[in-house]
């Protein structure tokens, strides 16, 4: 795998940039390709010798121009989240991939699209069967929703005043964290093994009730847990009732295997969040 070339799509996002931190650690540079809307904004990974082009799920001549000589793609779903959109733009980089004679391509998916078409898995089913029947040797990287969303630097208020509250109805969640997804993600581009297979990644379960108790053990400030589903407002308050509704109670060890080691752990996240 030294040899061949890796391309990464919508490589300036967080996962995009993480996967290519990854992937220097495993190939030279040169054999890295950052496919991005705006090379203009991929800046620092030129600077580390990777080769940036312009690829735009809105733009199928920029997608080919994009993936051409890829050995391996890492098509990271569009941040588009209107499947209207972003249907159209996954199907049109599968088919750039196909056109191109892309070796291998693994994806990122969802939980779930191989069974549900509609809300979070629309797109991702969609681009599923795609991949599927454009006869491209493929992984499948169905991820969870990130435990960022949840465990982050908000926690410090938490801490502060005592008290976590949440409307999980202690039900448990199976995040994982983007870094282990994007290390996921680079393992599957640089090893042999993956191809044909869908991989449903989930980190360890946890509720919120143990975060609690987490913050408590880390922080060495007492916080409780409090039940307030009415509390809860915005994005996290959708979240927060999947959650209580046990949609997020999924588990496997597929992220742990691809990892070749534990995924990162409510506590060494906790750790993390927490540190000075």
């Amino acid at each position: 795998m030294n040899d061949s070339l890796i391309v990464v799509s919508a490589a300036s996002g967080a996962l995009g940039r993480l996967v290519a931190g990854h992937l220097l650690a495993r190939v030279s540079p040169g054999r890295i390709v950052a496919a991005v809307r705006d090379p203009g904004r991929a800046s620092d990974l030129a600077d580390r010798g990777i080769q940036v082009r312009r690829g735009d799920y809105d733009d199928l001549a920029s997608l080919r121009a994009a993936f051409e000589g890829a050995d391996r793609l890492l098509l990271i779903s569009s941040p588009e989240l209107d499947p209207a959109r972003r249907v159209p733009q996954h199907l049109a980089a599968v088919k750039a991939a196909g056109d191109v004679g892309v070796g291998a391509i693994a994806y990122t998916s969802v939980l779930g699209a191989d069974t549900s078409d509609s809300g979070v898995a629309e797109a991702h089913h969609a681009t599923e069967r795609a991949i599927v029947d454009s006869g491209l040797p493929y992984t499948l990287l169905r991820n969870p929703f990130y435990g960022e969303a949840f465990v982050n630097q908000g926690l410090r208020a938490a801490v502060a005043a005592g008290e976590l509250t949440s409307g999980t109805g202690g039900r448990g969640l199976n995040t994982a964290f983007r870094a282990d997804l994007a290390e996921a993600a680079a393992n599957v581009l640089t090893q042999d093994g993956h191809l044909g297979r869908a991989y449903d990644l989930t980190g360890p379960l946890w509720t919120y009730p143990q975060l609690a108790e987490t913050l408590t053990e880390v922080s060495g400030t007492a916080v409780a847990y409090r039940e307030d589903a009415d509390g809860v407002a915005g994005p996290l308050a959708w979240l927060h009732g999947q959650v209580r509704a046990g949609a997020l109670e999924t588990q496997t060890e597929d992220l742990s295997r691809v990892l070749g080691r534990p995924a990162t752990s409510l506590r060494e996240a906790v750790v993390g969040v927490l540190a000075p």
